[in-house]
């Protein structure tokens, strides 16, 4: 069960619950995208523009919450009794939505694709916040940050995997074609955009958190490593 709060203006949760919750934002996702999620998560939450994503679907947003700039008239009538408005500045909507959530983990659709600078954006609120374990969902790919100690994933003999690290990490990788072991990894240094999965188990050991993106089949194998055991 999620509960929506009105307590906009302090860091409160808004929306809190014992299942994954999605953030939905600003560029535009797919219907199949939505459906493939609906199936793991317990609650919507619409970050700004995102409100107008869910328009017209089965799923209706716990909360809409952001600045609410980019929020068309459509959306702003239609889930008026749940908009929560951030003015302050500071902080992106995305950011605003994450840190207002209370859940296990957070899938976050419709923030890949667009601006980069809006990406880049994404992953570091992401490295801040990392212990809210955001599983970032697009058309083609999934990737979370893989947090400080050992991070296990089963995947088929062959599936894609990539490491990229946001912070200067100390990694082992093992259950891939190329396995690497206490491997300096930074952005202007090493790093692993392209491995392939044994088969099996594939584990992740680091002292920082480093990104992961897998094929969008794997979500559910993410989602079995990432969100804690009930």
């Amino acid at each position: 069960m999620f509960v929506n709060s009105r307590k906009s203006a302090s860091r409160l949760p808004i929306v809190s619950g014992l299942d994954p919750v999605c953030l939905v934002g600003g560029v535009r996702a797919s219907r199949d995208i939505i459906t493939l999620v609906s199936q793991w998560v317990g609650a919507w939450v619409a970050v700004d523009g995102g409100a107008d994503t869910l328009l017209g679907t089965n799923w209706l947003p716990e909360a809409v919450i952001g600045d609410l700039d980019s929020l068309s008239p459509v959306a702003r009538a239609t889930f008026a009794d749940r908009l929560h408005h951030i003015s302050e500045q500071s902080t992106t909507d995305f950011e605003k939505a994450l840190v207002r959530v209370a859940a296990p983990a957070v899938i976050a659709v419709g923030f890949t694709g667009g601006r980069m600078d809006h990406q880049l954006s994404v992953l570091s609120v992401m490295t801040q916040h990392a212990a809210r374990r955001v599983i970032l969902v697009d058309d083609t790919d999934v990737s979370f940050l893989a947090l400080a100690g050992q991070t296990k994933v089963s995947l088929p003999e062959g599936t894609r995997i990539s490491l990229m690290p946001v912070t200067p990490a100390t990694v082992t990788l093992t259950g891939v074609q190329w396995p690497f072991a206490d491997q300096a990894m930074q952005m202007d240094g090493f790093t692993s955009p392209s491995n392939a999965a044994s088969g099996g188990t594939v584990t992740i050991t680091c002292d920082a958190p480093v990104l992961a993106t897998l094929p969008l089949a794997c979500l559910a194998s993410v989602l079995q490593a990432v969100v804690p055991a009930k």
